[in-house]
């Protein structure tokens, strides 16, 4: 099930104020970016790099997931492991906002999203 508008305009502002905060300085943007994605009910924290092989192809990658839970109006929190799939934040496997999300992602505490 997707987000209804207004719950998506109130996602869009949040993520566009962290992104703007947390992104790399303008000129290494072309190497290094930070991005994010909606995707149903969930949204995605992307790492934004050239391809390796080909550094004309830009490459997005997930690294960290908050998934929207509308029965008990929770956010489930995911990371990206080695293996390339999501796996629950067993710290803290929910939280009640995507601002505390986005807090935990900056954290950090466990290595996790950021490596």
């Amino acid at each position: 099930m997707k987000l209804d508008i207004t719950q998506s305009v109130e996602i869009i502002e949040i993520m566009e104020n962290y992104i703007s905060k947390v992104r790399p300085r303008p000129e290494i943007r072309n190497q290094l970016d930070i991005g994010y994605e909606l995707l149903n009910q969930s949204v995605i924290l992307n790492e934004i790099r050239p391809q390796w092989n080909n550094p004309s192809i830009m490459m997005a990658s997930g690294y960290a997931k908050a998934t929207y839970v509308k029965v008990n109006k929770t956010w489930k929190v995911y990371w990206k492991r080695a293996d390339s799939k999501w796996h629950q934040y067993e710290p803290k496997p929910t939280v009640s906002s995507l601002k505390h999300f986005l807090k935990l992602v900056d954290e950090d505490k466990y290595a996790c999203f950021k490596g």
